[in-house]
């Protein structure tokens, strides 16, 4: 769903320093980390989407 929400506000992971570093970023696109509450609730917020669509 993050790659998604990426690809249509043309955004990079650079762009997404309320969830972390680029290379944090990285490892949740990539499967290697999950989002945190924080995280979710950052990107709910950003999206204006239920935190429910990133669990």
């Amino acid at each position: 769903m993050l790659r998604f929400f990426m690809e249509e506000h043309n955004l990079s992971q650079s762009d997404l320093a309320e969830v972390g570093s680029q290379g944090v970023v990285s490892e949740i696109l990539n499967g290697k980390r999950g989002l945190n509450v924080r995280q979710i609730r950052a990107l709910s917020k950003r999206f204006g989407v239920s935190p429910s669509v990133f669990v």
